[in-house]
């Protein structure tokens, strides 16, 4: 079943593994259609010729590291049994769902790729008299590798070669033709990625101008003052004491995660311990925020999570949890608006946004109204 075939994909993904890309990579949680056409190396069992077919896909950009692709496909092939007076084609409908684990999500997107779905083989040979159970409908599953290109936000290429198995059970009792059992055959497919769905740059609103200062009056003369009565004692008037941390996300948690890393342990342990120290702080606000990149309610939930996972770890640091609340405002308030920057650079750029803000405000002096 095209041994040689399948050592060579093997290698090949031994090959991406080791390729794997660094992790803040673009992840833009976009829709996309992948029609396209395909190169099929039939299974030796069927006795047909090489052939070719076409396919549609939708996709899915699920994570930082996995898209999901699902959709339908039809290749034939002409016969090769040898057999006088034989003729027709070897026919296949798939239908299918592809779990495609990223190693990139620049530009160039290697991948891997393993799905499961449904399959009918079609042994429509003619001249067989003998000829057995030419269709059979039966589950279908496939590995391989292959790789994205994006050219823009809204198109790509897409490639990959896959093996494919399902089953048969056309035979031809008193011939050498006998493809009743699994068949394997391995699909070479070229297709267009045409995305939807991926956020696009929003421009941040130009400052406004900073007040021009009035000029001052003239000065009038006015008559001596009567004489200023005796000063009345009053308690000072305060306002709760204000401190804000600001934390880039990047020293918290990996792109993408709301995992906490040992950096952003060790910056925690450093406010639990101011937190400690100053018994007088009345309310402490954690506040996750995230860049604009992926969806408006994927964010939001990333955001919520991040500001959650800090706020856990102060209490589990001996905090009161009754001092503490979180919560995510996703991509609101952005520091950086990073207007037609791509790729690598947008998320460098983006940064700053990606941020957990912690407020403490410290409870009134004695004395103050």
């Amino acid at each position: 079943m095209k041994k040689n075939i399948i050592s060579l994909a093997v290698a090949a993904s031994l090959s991406l593994a080791a390729f794997s890309a660094v992790a803040e990579d673009m992840y833009r949680g976009a829709w996309y259609l992948v029609p396209g056409v395909s190169y099929m190396n039939t299974d030796n069992d069927l006795d047909a010729n090489n052939g070719g077919g076409v396919f549609l896909k939708l996709g899915k950009e699920l994570s930082e590291s996995w898209d999901i692709q699902g959709g339908i496909g039809y290749n034939r092939a002409g016969e090769d049994t040898g057999i006088a007076g034989a003729g027709g084609r070897y026919k296949q409908t798939t239908l299918g769902v592809d779990a495609l684990y990223m190693f990139s999500r620049s530009n160039f997107r290697p991948f891997l790729l393993a799905g499961l779905g449904a399959a009918r083989n079609n042994v429509d040979y003619s001249g067989i008299p003998t000829l057995e159970n030419r269709s059979r409908n039966s589950w279908m599953a496939n590995v391989g590798l292959g790789a994205q290109y994006l050219f823009s936000d809204s198109f790509g290429l897409q490639a990959d070669l896959r093996h494919q198995w399902s089953k048969s059970s056309a035979k031809a009792p008193g011939t050498s033709f006998d493809a009743d059992g699994t068949i394997g055959n391995t699909l070479l497919s070229l297709g267009g990625i045409f995305r939807f769905g991926a956020p696009t740059p929003v421009a941040m609103a130009a400052p406004e101008p900073a007040p021009v200062a009035a000029p001052e009056p003239a000065p009038v003369a006015v008559a001596a003052p009567a004489p200023a009565p005796a000063p009345v004692e009053m308690a000072p008037i305060c306002k709760p004491t204000m401190e804000t941390v600001d934390i880039s996300a990047e020293k918290l948690f990996g792109f993408d995660k709301s995992k906490l890393k040992d950096l952003g342990k060790g910056i925690l342990a450093g406010v639990i311990e101011k937190m400690k120290s100053n018994p007088d702080i009345e309310v402490v606000m954690v506040t996750g925020y995230t860049d604009r990149l992926g969806s408006d309610k994927y964010n939001q939930k990333l955001s919520e999570r991040r500001a959650n996972q800090v706020k856990e770890y102060l209490v589990a640091g001996g905090v009161d949890a009754s001092r503490l609340h979180a919560v995510g405002k996703g991509e609101a308030d952005p520091v950086q608006a990073c207007t037609g920057v791509k790729g690598k650079k947008l998320i460098e750029c983006l940064a700053p946004n990606r941020r957990v803000i912690i407020s403490a405000e410290k409870v009134r002096e004695s004395g103050c109204k």
